[in-house]
């Protein structure tokens, strides 16, 4: 094919020739993508007027930052399973996408990142807003390219699409010189994928493994079932919820999984590891086989390697090879897709002969140690706050997101999910700022729905900016902001293992932090900055609540608001979120007050 360097516009018939820049917005059409989050810049030009020649085709939203714009593509991807998209331009923009990025590798999400290069004759001479992202991004992405010749264009889009989605998903860099865009081609649309290695056909459970697990499942008197967010990511809930409603197995999942069973299921043992409930610890240090599905045996869930599920056989299912047996060894590993996994083991489980003992006691341990907090407190207390929100969006369609922080575990211990997709946490990474634009893509891609984000202030003003997107673009997102002035979770090991040293964890004005360090009261004198104020300025309607008695109108009130609302909710620094196992310990040192 003739390549030729124009900046005439095109169309979009098979045989046309057309521009680099309209080769991939045609691309994202071709592969369904309904909205992108894009901000332009100098070498970015060219893809953003193809993006105006494709309104009609797919809604480009504007984010006021670019990490904001790859977490709202997240929220697109965690909510709907299909890829979220977003771009940025060459240099500080596509080095904006990289923190996004890395949260999406380590959680799995499927997401294709866009960004501009200078053209190809510059790069390498540190020419204006140059980076060579694709060697930033090299250990965060499930892959990356570099296109240097446009007749490669269409095939690259089809197979970033195609990585990001298939397998274990992950984020794919697609990096676009500002010539190759303005070049012009006649694109193979049909052509093949050069993917040589990466084959699928392999990740599928043979029937004898399934048999072992059956048998395993069988003959076991103390079994536990571990849940991952690979659940959610195979759309398996269904046929994990099969699984234990045939075995009658108690299920315990982790910060990914939740909503892969309802927490209110009747054999539901809740969130595990360092900030999950004492009975699910318990469980797993008693149990005699565990059945762990879709996990990666994370440092925040096993806490001591060596005594997580020490006397238990271990199955291990998971689609990712590198998984298996990398921080602990199962007994019977099996590399598989879960969903036709547990697909085939449905067919031929039973269950097991007795356990009815086993599941008492786990019902007692539940009994026993609930999730809980101070419910005579005459104040609010974050939990008492997320309870509520809770039980008055129980009959609506809710997506939840959180920021990272203590805000983030009570939200996992006190909210009652029903169903999977519905909880947006930035877990592998812990990404502060990551709450207000994954509601906001969201909010984008189920306009219907009530989408909420909860959130802490040290987390919610890292990405603030996104207000502004949320108004102009006629997102009605809910913030819930339990505000309590500081780096909660900072704060909460400080009182913990360092004396209660105040070490730059207080977010108010400087002569204030006398009030804060060990022993001090638990609010501060002064509340910095004023975000009803802020959020007004921004065009949202916000309000304030400080009083236990007025919170559950206050919430009601955002709730039902025809627009972006936040919620500034004052509450205590002093709060722990508990129980929780220090790093590295087991649940023989669990702090439960």
């Amino acid at each position: 094919m003739s390549t030729t360097t124009s900046t005439s516009k095109t169309t979009t018939t098979d045989s046309q020739v057309m521009l680099g820049a309209d080769i991939v917005i045609e691309s994202l059409v071709r592969h369904e993508v309904e909205i992108i989050f894009a901000y332009p810049g100098g070498c970015s030009m060219p893809l953003h007027q193809a993006l105006t020649r494709y309104k009609d085709k797919i809604r480009t939203i504007l984010p006021r930052h670019e990490q904001g714009g790859a977490f709202a593509a997240q929220g697109i991807a965690r909510t709907t399973g299909t890829v979220g998209v977003a771009m940025g331009t060459s240099g500080p923009g596509a080095t904006n996408l990289v923190t996004a990025i890395a949260d999406a590798k380590l959680d799995s999400i499927p997401m294709v990142a866009i960004s501009a290069q200078v053209p190809r004759p510059v790069i390498g001479s540190d020419a204006f807003q140059e980076t060579p992202i694709v060697e930033v991004c090299r250990g965060i992405t499930k892959h990356h390219y570099l296109v240097t010749d446009i007749n490669d264009l269409a095939r690259i889009m089809k197979e970033a699409f195609h990585i990001a989605s298939t397998g274990r998903p992950g984020p794919v860099l697609v990096d676009i010189p500002k010539d190759v865009q303005l070049e012009q081609c006649v694109p193979d649309w049909d052509g093949p994928m050069n993917l040589p290695g990466y084959n699928l056909e392999s990740r599928k459970a043979r029937p004898e493994q399934i048999n072992q697990v059956a048998a395993a499942i069988k003959l076991a008197k103390r079994p536990l079932i571990y849940a991952g967010g690979g659940i959610i990511t195979a759309n398996a809930s269904d046929e994990l919820r099969e699984l234990v409603e045939k075995t009658g197995i108690p299920i315990t999942m982790t910060v990914m999984g939740l909503g892969s069973y309802p927490t209110e299921g009747p054999l539901c043992m809740d969130m595990l590891g360092m900030h999950g409930t004492v009975y699910a610890n318990v469980a797993v240090s008693e149990c005699d086989l565990l059945v762990a599905l879709g996990v990666r045996f994370d440092d925040r869930v096993t806490g001591k390697l060596a005594e997580f599920a020490k006397d238990a056989k271990i199955v291990h299912i998971d689609i990712d090879p590198s998984e298996l047996n990398k921080n602990k060894i199962a007994h019977i590993p099996i590399v598989a897709d879960l969903k036709p996994a547990l697909q085939m083991l449905n067919k031929v489980v039973e269950a097991p002969e007795d356990i009815s003992g086993w599941v008492d006691q786990c019902m007692q341990w539940k009994k026993d140690d609930p999730l809980t907090y101070d419910k005579d407190y005459d104040g609010i207390l974050q939990q008492h706050a997320i309870s509520e929100l809770s039980r008055l969006t129980q009959d609506r369609e809710t997506y939840l997101a959180v920021g990272v922080g203590q805000h983030q575990m009570w939200t996992a211990q006190f909210y009652k999910f029903k169903e999977p997709r519905t909880w947006m946490s930035s877990s592998g990474l812990g990404t502060m700022g990551f709450g207000l634009p994954a509601a906001m893509g969201a909010q984008a891609a189920h306009p219907d729905a009530l989408c909420v984000d909860v959130e802490g202030d040290g987390s919610f003003t890292m990405n603030i900016q996104e207000l502004a997107t949320c108004y102009c673009e006629k997102l009605p997102v809910k913030v819930l902001l339990v505000n309590n002035q500081h780096l909660g979770m900072v704060v909460q090991w400080e009182d913990r293992f360092m004396e209660g040293n105040r070490a730059h964890t207080y977010l108010g004005p400087i002569d204030d932090l006398e009030a804060t360090g060990k022993g001090g009261k638990p609010f501060v004198k002064k509340r910095y900055p004023d975000f009803v104020a802020v959020a007004k300025g921004f065009g949202w309607e916000a309000a304030t609540v400080s009083k236990k008695e007025d919170l559950t109108a206050a919430i009601q009130k955002m709730l039902d608001y025809d627009g972006p609302y936040l919620l500034d909710v004052e509450v205590p620094y002093v709060a722990h979120v508990l129980p929780m196992i220090p790093g590295g310990m087991t649940v023989k040192e669990i702090i439960k007050e």
